[in-house]
């Protein structure tokens, strides 16, 4: 799982850490790595199901007839009353 790091590597890894951060502090820091690594995983799951979601949307709309399309889609724009009169 690890490579090529055994038994002894890990085992000496462990002792580091329990240097260092103390005997009281080691459930703590699981408990933070393993809260860290189920949020991870539920926003993976929620990612995808959110791409389900919008590849049965898109397909829904491909599915359903489009409506027919006006012969000019530009806006009329509209001139203020004032030049209009001028240049008549």
């Amino acid at each position: 799982m690890f490579g090529s790091m055994g038994f002894t590597e890990l085992l000496l890894i462990l002792f580091i850490v329990l240097i260092i951060f103390g005997a009281g502090k080691l459930p703590q820091l699981g408990e933070g790595l393993g809260k860290a690594i189920k949020g991870f995983k539920k926003s993976v799951h929620e990612a995808d199901a959110i791409e389900a979601e919008a590849e049965a949307a898109a397909q829904q709309q491909m599915a359903a007839p489009q409506p027919s399309i006006q012969a000019s889609t530009a806006p009329a724009v509209e001139q203020p009353a004032a030049q209009s009169a001028t240049r008549a």
